[in-house]
């Protein structure tokens, strides 16, 4: 890729918050591609053929069904999809493959079924394993030969990965590594024939690593399965390991490098659980405004009343702002990986270097996509009233299975304590220059507010001017959290997590925008008038979050006059236009309700 071409294309991950971005340059869903369409097709009628009929039997865990389900898919090539062809897999790019994880977003309990297969079962092993490993493994795996299985967590360490008891000591002759240990919350553990296990060689935290473990070693056992409140279906077992001999070759990595192994996936993990659960997401809105067509009252459809419609519309705004941050995200890795592979890296480097790369927008990503499920899904259950309260129905499963979200791939306020931290981190190894529009913003307290008007012409002006205020408004808070408290910062979480709120809030209203911006130019303003909207409803309820957790964050380290300098200064960077919000939620409920669903691209 040529140095002028990444200039002006080339967003560094954490850099949205300190750089303008052009909607040329942005990735939406729209431009799907003929080929992924089919893809996408074939993963819905999978879906619709062979999950959603048997739901019950698949939470009652009917001995093989899960299996016969996951050896279908394999059939179909959907297990290898991201496993070069090399070692038997399809070999699609990042784009195609989110895709059709986002449709899998909506198997439920069988989501996680899938994601523990295809995802951290399958990619430590393709992203660092030798290739022998590769050639024996990888094949097996995208054919559904062979189920997989992560073995990370353990009784007194789940987000700590360090704090791992689990020991691997090696032979006298040289040829084993002796495994000792327990794991637990197993994904896919009561099928799995091969188990990435974490582990330290003779307890020594500097030689955290990972091992290629299969099940038909000695001393490998299993616990009963977990009787959990939601993703019924899914398989989660606590693993044992008891004297178990693994093979010197079955090291995966380097010793001392399961940190980086398990980091990376958790990147990438984070990212394609973020996508999946918009997916589920689209499939309880759309299902939840076809019920409420049909559900009548006073003999009136449901979806006629105002209180519903503002259900309807709020759902529709907060979930394609969502979907528009998960596709500009896709697009991000997606040309980062491009322009590796160009460049002549490793393969292990390709694979990994998107994700890695974006590590913050990838966290940040998890926390919107799962908290806007967990949205979206209780206010569907709301709509559905009662029924919504009874098995029959499809949200009582629907708010069960959504809950785990938040905890998965790293709890969403571990999550939101990485995405501040990683970001401060690259500030201070000049990766990210946060310093020079942090001191901007100092001068530009001192000075007289800028009351000029926006660019009329312009329909997103507004916006715009909102954007970067929100973008300084984060520069002033964080700024001013680390000029005051040093590295005494990582012991205040509150801030950090009100800092990483309006972080969130940025860059949701920046993808929202960008999505709208390029619909406009590509589709004329008439037909993307709906999406206006939804922007400027969005901007006006982020900007009113934004001030608060500014307030919350500011009053928690700052006092006297630097606090009322910094909360004027906060006031001037959150203003923005009124917004008739009821108007706006109605005109994109009254939209789904005429197209009978969620019809803003599904």
């Amino acid at each position: 890729m040529e140095t002028k071409t990444e200039k002006k294309t080339f967003l560094k991950g954490g850099e949205f918050v300190i750089r303008e971005s052009s909607w040329e340059e942005t990735y939406i869903p729209e431009q799907i591609t003929e080929e992924q369409q089919m893809m996408r097709n074939t993963a819905k009628d999978f879906l619709k053929t062979e999950i959603l009929p048997v739901l019950d039997r698949l939470d009652a865990q009917e001995d093989g069904l899960t299996v016969e389900k996951l050896n279908k898919l394999g059939e179909l090539g959907m297990l290898g999809l991201t496993i070069p062809e090399q070692y038997g897999g399809s070999g699609v790019d990042f784009t195609t493959s989110t895709f059709v994880g986002e449709v899998f977003g909506s198997a439920h309990g069988f989501t996680v079924s899938i994601g523990a297969q295809t995802g951290i079962g399958t990619l430590p092993i393709l992203y660092y394993g030798t290739e022998e490993q590769r050639n024996k493994f990888l094949p097996k795996l995208a054919s559904g030969e062979l189920k997989s299985a992560y073995c990370l967590t353990e009784p007194g360490s789940g987000s700590d990965a360090l704090g791992a008891k689990t020991k691997a000591e090696l032979t006298p002759d040289g040829n084993h590594y002796i495994l000792n240990g327990q794991k637990i919350f197993i994904t896919n553990a009561g099928f799995a024939d091969i188990f990435i296990v974490f582990a330290k060689i003779n307890g020594d935290d500097k030689k955290f690593t990972a091992f290629i473990v299969e099940k038909t070693f000695e001393g490998v056992s299993l616990g009963l399965e977990e009787k959990k409140m939601g993703i019924k279906s899914s398989s989660t077992r606590p693993v044992f390991f008891n004297n178990v001999k693994v093979p010197k070759e079955n090291l995966l990595g380097e010793i001392g490098k399961g940190y980086k192994i398990a980091f990376q996936i958790l990147n990438v993990g984070r990212y394609k659980l973020g996508s999946a659960t918009i997916g589920a997401s689209k499939t309880a809105l759309d299902t939840t405004v076809k019920y409420a067509c049909e559900r009548q009252q006073f003999k009136t459809p449901i979806a006629q009343f105002g209180a519903i419609k503002h259900k309807l519309g709020e759902m529709g705004i907060r979930l394609w702002a969502a979907e528009a941050a998960s596709f500009r995200l896709c697009g991000l890795i997606h040309e980062k990986e491009h322009a590796l592979q160009e460049s002549g890296a490793s393969l292990t480097d390709v694979l990994t270097g998107g994700a890695e790369e974006y590590a913050i927008e990838c966290a940040l990503l998890k926390i919107v996509g799962s908290e806007v499920l967990d949205f979206v899904i209780d206010e569907c259950l709301q709509t559905y009233g009662g029924y919504g309260f009874i098995e029959e129905y499809p949200m009582a499963r629907a708010y069960r299975d959504s809950r785990i979200n938040r905890i998965f791939e790293g709890t969403n306020e571990i999550n939101r304590l990485l995405s501040v931290d990683t970001l401060l981190k690259r500030a201070m190894k000049g990766q990210i220059d946060l310093m020079t529009p942090g001191a901007a913003i100092q001068k530009e307290l001192m000075s007289i507010p800028d009351f000029s008007s926006t660019d009329t012409d312009d329909v997103f002006a507004a916006e715009k001017k909102a954007l970067r205020n929100a973008k300084k408004a984060f520069l002033l808070v964080a700024g001013g959290a680390v000029q005051k408290l040093m590295m005494e910062l990582e012991k205040e979480q509150e801030i950090i997590m009100h800092a990483a709120d309006v972080l969130i809030d940025i860059f949701v209203m920046e993808s929202a925008l960008l999505r709208a911006e390029k619909l406009m130019n590509l589709q004329g303003q008439q037909a993307a008038q709906i999406y206006i909207d939804m922007v400027k409803s969005l901007f006006f309820d982020a900007m009113d979050r934004i001030n608060i957790n500014g307030k919350q964050a500011l009053a928690a380290f700052a006092e006297g006059d630097d606090l009322r300098l910094m909360i004027m200064g906060l006031k001037r960077f959150t203003k923005y236009e009124m917004v008739n919000t009821k108007n706006t939620r109605r005109a994109i409920a009254d939209k789904m309700i005429a197209e009978n669903g969620y019809c803003f691209w599904s």
